[in-house]
């Protein structure tokens, strides 16, 4: 098929596809175009099945590494408990990874949904209804008001044709078609006039084409393979966790095999060399599972599945949970305008008459030639519950005059339309004839500039009179002053005649017309998107305004909402001209653009991968069809849960239930709270990790005592839980929006957390250590060198576990102190510790202590356990105290 029929004359076109207009394919033409293009419908790749989503969930490094310590533990060790354990969380984690992503494949199957179930073709030389799967390059397809373009179509009739295209091009109002032949050899898909496309609406008018493309070779299945073609990124949260399960893998392996290694050495000559083998390998064992945070993956699905929940409660529904996360990261919002920044519904913001223009607070009465024109010329259609049905330039009208308290209906009644000169896109207006009395009032609305070369008068307050040079002058710039600020301009204008018309027709109806105003129109930004822009801004997040509007109504809008400052022209950029740039070029000066009008699915896709080229996490929202493939390419998709269009949502991560784009910042701030979360988490779980392994290792290597496997797998089980599970529902930080995004190159480890993993895991495992040699000195089995060795162990064994309890406190906050009344006010927080702490401390309990290998402690011991756990809160604020002196927080 010919590329560009846009620019081809029709005759050209007819021959290309051996085509005719009058008769149409024949039915041998339509069985071998049926056997070559196969059906018109959209293709989809193959569908990942269930079993093999579930297979993936366990792909993760991170989740390899857990099932290698879970076989290890049970069948070396023979801790089949601690291994179940492990399981379980491993295959909760795939469930519930399974359970969300489901529907995340949707996008294709909503696209074949899009497609008119019939169509009207001509055939044989005979018009004929049929499905438009059935519809072949070369069928001539007959259009009117109310169907859906079946296929794409090179016009070769159109008569006042207006087709909405904004769910594919973004354009916000129905376009004018027509059947001339453009002669640039690129036209933006929003400007080829002569042509209509697959699944846009006729809101207009009729037509006839002739279709050249169908199923995939239409614009719509050029989307459609973008969506198949388009990889999954991957999402920083996955990253992180990848890079952390592989840092985690080599030190933990290394300081294990040097355990093993040193403990052979040490002990060597104190038990039979084969005992001793199977020994400290079972330590070593151990050692690498309580190393292993194993609940971490469990933790991180059940952080942002609380997540996914409270931004629920805020009109946000996310599709993925991993998206909980990346929405917190987010350094660039790309945004559609029209339905996302904008509300998607032409709205009257300026009337002109009289000389004077005039807000929509002006009260304009129904005696009023401006508005008795724009409600005559028009033909909205009004439902019993008000609801205005028709051209969204023409409903805004009406809107427009119900808001003035004008009773539309009665004076539509009492000047019933007798006649009318329709619509056309060559002359570019419309008129009504209506009864008015025993005359008739001609109503005319259309182009401004169109409109004066028929205006002969003007009105002024009631008085008629000739038109001037100088009034003309002065409409001209009224229209100016309007379209400068975006407004889409329509001139009106009036004349009273004696008796109908035997043929209406431009020349003889709109010749001698009466100047009778201006009204200006926009789609208005959103009440709430400024002020939502305003403080993604004073979080470090960047708002891109993307559009197939025109640049200057872009720009306006753009300026409006805060996006572009007053004169800032150069920021905006059309898709003809980003077509101009060079990919190197475009990556490196991506940041000089905050505007891109007239674009296309390709522009938006670009713009995306220019960002992320530029380690940007970027947010895309959109609507329309042709939003998908930059949904799907973004970081994070954001679709519209109103006005978007199914194959949006289904390519989307997130779903704004509201459409609301200050939705957007709310759920970038639940996105920071989370991370933020379960980097605190991952703070107490790998210090508390870090003081298990350096304890044993320093203990192996001064020749000490070594805690058994299972006291290491006890304190693991009870203190990485509950715990982690409730610094993960921490509440929202003050000032979480005032910080700069923490950028791509982050991780779990960055601002200070490492430092802090490392020192406070020290820290711990010198208090632990100090607590066994005090041990040691101290209690009713000093002179009892068995008991007092088991006296030592017990207590190091006890203040390990309830040490990090203590300093679970300490988490909450990396940085700032914990001595505040926030720190306290969670109670489910409390209520966490108080149980771990019970259940740690129940080894002490008579029949616990022979399966645990502990001796009952005194008051005295007690007093040193809980001392180390105090001493460990203490320290870590004097460090804080003096990160925040030198700015570290």
């Amino acid at each position: 098929m010919v590329k560009n029929h846009f620019n081809q004359i029709i005759p050209d076109v007819e021959k290309s596809l051996h085509t005719s207009l009058t008769q149409g394919l024949n039915d041998d033409q339509v069985k071998k175009r049926r056997e070559k293009y196969g059906n018109n419908a959209i293709a989809s790749k193959k569908k990942t099945s269930m079993f093999m989503r579930f297979v993936d969930q366990f792909k993760d490094f991170m989740i390899i590494v857990l099932i290698i310590a879970a076989l290890l533990s049970g069948v070396v060790a023979h801790e089949w408990t601690d291994a179940a354990i492990i399981m379980i969380v491993v295959i909760l984690n795939a469930v519930l990874g399974v359970f969300q992503e489901t529907r995340s494949e949707e996008a294709i199957d909503a696209l074949k949904k899009m497609s008119t179930p019939n169509a009207h073709v001509r055939r044989n030389g005979t018009v004929l209804e049929i499905p438009s799967t059935e519809v072949v390059p070369g069928d001539i397809v007959l259009l009117e008001a109310g169907d859906v373009v079946p296929a794409d179509l090179r016009l070769t009739v159109a008569k006042s044709l207006k087709i909405e295209e904004s769910a594919l091009t973004g354009e916000s109002v129905p376009v004018d078609k027509s059947n001339e032949t453009l002669q640039d050899k690129k036209v933006a898909l929003a400007d080829q006039i002569n042509m209509a496309f697959s699944s846009t609406n006729v809101t207009y008018g009729r037509g006839e084409g002739i279709v050249i493309g169908t199923g995939m070779h239409t614009e719509v299945g050029k989307i459609a393979t973008m969506l198949n073609n388009t990889d999954e990124t991957d999402t920083p949260l996955k990253q992180n966790l990848n890079q952390l399960g592989k840092i985690l893998t080599i030190m933990i392996l290394a300081i294990c095999a040097i355990v093993f290694v040193v403990g052979l050495i040490t002990k060597r000559g104190t038990e039979p060399t084969d005992k001793l083998v199977i020994d400290m390998f079972l330590v070593a064992v151990s050692l690498a599972v309580a190393a292993i945070p194993e609940g971490l993956p469990a933790i991180v699905t059940i952080i942002l599945a609380l997540g996914t929940q409270t931004m629920a409660t805020h009109k946000a529904i996310v599709r993925k949970l991993p998206a909980v996360e990346t929405l917190g990261a987010t350094d660039i919002i790309c945004s559609d305008k029209t339905g996302t920044l904008t509300q998607n519904k032409m709205t009257v913001e300026k009337i002109y008459y009289r000389g004077r223009t005039h807000g929509t607070d002006h009260e304009v009465h129904a005696d009023n030639p401006a508005i008795l024109s724009m409600i005559l010329a028009n033909d909205t259609k009004i439902e019993n519950g008000g609801n205005l049905l028709g051209d969204p330039t023409e409903t805004s009208l009406i809107q427009y005059a119900f808001d003035q308290n004008i009773d539309v209906q009665n004076l539509l009644r009492n000047h019933p339309r007798i006649q009318e000169v329709p619509f056309d896109s060559e002359r570019k207006l419309m008129s009504t004839i209506n009864k008015y009395g025993d005359k008739y009032y001609v109503a005319v609305k259309g182009a401004p500039d169109q409109l004066l070369k028929r205006v002969t008068s003007v009105s002024i307050n009631g008085q008629v009179s000739p038109i001037t040079d100088e009034q003309k002058q002065d409409i001209l710039a009224a229209n100016q002053n309007m379209a400068k600020k975006a407004l889409r301009v329509l001139g009106l204008a009036y004349k009273i005649v004696d008796k109908t018309y035997n043929d209406p027709t431009t020349d003889n109806v709109e010749q001698d017309l009466i100047f009778a105003g201006l009204v200006g129109m926009i789609d208005p930004e959103r009440p709430e998107a400024k002020e939502a822009i305003k403080e993604a801004h004073s979080a470090g997040i960047r708002t891109v305004m993307i559009t197939g509007d025109f640049q200057v109504t872009a720009q306006a809008i753009a300026e409006r909402l805060g996006i572009l400052k007053l004169g800032q022209d150069k920021r905006v950029i059309t898709g003809a001209q980003l077509d101009e740039l060079s990919d190197d070029y475009f990556k490196k000066h991506v940041s000089d653009y905050s505007v891109y009008a007239r674009v296309s699915p390709e522009h938006k896709v670009r713009i995306v991968k220019a960002w992320q080229a530029n380690d940007k996490i970027v947010a895309m929202t959109g609507d329309g069809v042709n939003d998908a493939p930059s949904l799907k390419q973004a970081d994070i998709g954001i679709g519209m849960g109103i006005t978007g269009t199914e194959v949006s949502k289904g390519a989307s991560d997130m779903v704004l239930a509201d459409d609301n784009f200050a939705t957007i910042v709310e759920a970038v701030k639940q996105g920071r709270k989370v991370f933020s979360n379960i980097q605190k988490s991952i703070l107490y779980l790998m210090s508390c990790n870090v003081g298990e392994v350096l304890t044993v290792f320093m203990m192996t290597m001064l020749g000490w005592d070594i805690l058994a496997p299972v006291q290491l797998l006890w304190i693991n089980l009870v203190t990485d839980t509950l715990p982690a599970i409730a610094l993960g529902v921490e509440p929202v930080e003050d000032g979480v929006m005032k910080r700069k995004p923490r950028g791509k190159k982050s991780n779990f480890f960055s601002g200070g957390v490492a430092s802090s993993i490392i020192y406070q895991g020290i820290l711990e495992s010198v208090l632990v250590l100090g607590a066994y040699l005090i041990g040691l000195k101290i209690g009713p089995h000093v002179n009892n060198p068995v008991m007092q060795h088991g006296d030592g162990l017990t207590m190091a064994f006890l203040t390990l576990g309830l040490i990090q309890l203590f300093h679970a406190f300490n988490s909450k906050y990396i940085h700032q102190s914990i001595f505040r009344k926030e720190t306290f006010a969670k109670k489910w927080f409390n209520w966490a510790i108080l149980i771990s702490a019970l259940v740690m401390a129940c080894v002490e309990l008579p029949f616990m202590t022979r399966f645990f290998d502990v001796t009952e402690l005194n008051g005295q011991q007690w007093s040193v356990v809980l001392g180390a756990g105090v001493c460990m809160i203490i320290i870590v604020e004097i460090v804080k105290f003096f990160e925040r002196k030198v700015g570290k927080e």
